[in-house]
């Protein structure tokens, strides 16, 4: 079993930056694949990022692409998603997840563990 905790998420104007931390205990998440994903009111669970279990390959859904940034330390067992240039619609319950794929898989279903969720609101 892994656990993982997310915390980060908090109120934020448009334009600014939050990040997030998902921190794991009961395993090492080097043998993990790890991604956030996000949900909002009314929508349906969406892939945000994700990380292969080395951390040399990455995916970033298209509208984030060159606002986040993923990244993972497997000696402090801690995954980062750097949020930048926030906007009203990245407001969501953010999910941190592991998977035991070695790649870096966007599918929700490949994933094995789950956070219980930090809430980003990006105000315009």
């Amino acid at each position: 079993q892994v656990q993982l905790v997310e915390s980060g998420g908090g109120l934020v104007q448009a334009g600014g930056s939050l990040r997030l931390s998902c921190a794991a205990s009961g395993r090492t998440l080097s043998n993990f694949a790890m991604g956030w994903f996000r949900q909002a009111p009314g929508k349906e669970r969406e892939s945000v990022a994700a990380i292969n279990w080395s951390g040399g390959s990455t995916y970033y859904t298209d509208p984030v692409k060159g606002r986040f940034t993923i990244s993972r330390d497997n000696a402090k067992n801690t995954v980062t998603l750097q949020m930048n240039s926030l906007k009203p619609e990245d407001t969501a319950v953010y999910y941190c997840a592991a998977s035991r794929s070695m790649s870096a898989p966007s599918s929700a279903g490949r994933y094995d563990f789950w956070g219980q969720g930090t809430q980003v609101t990006v105000s315009s």
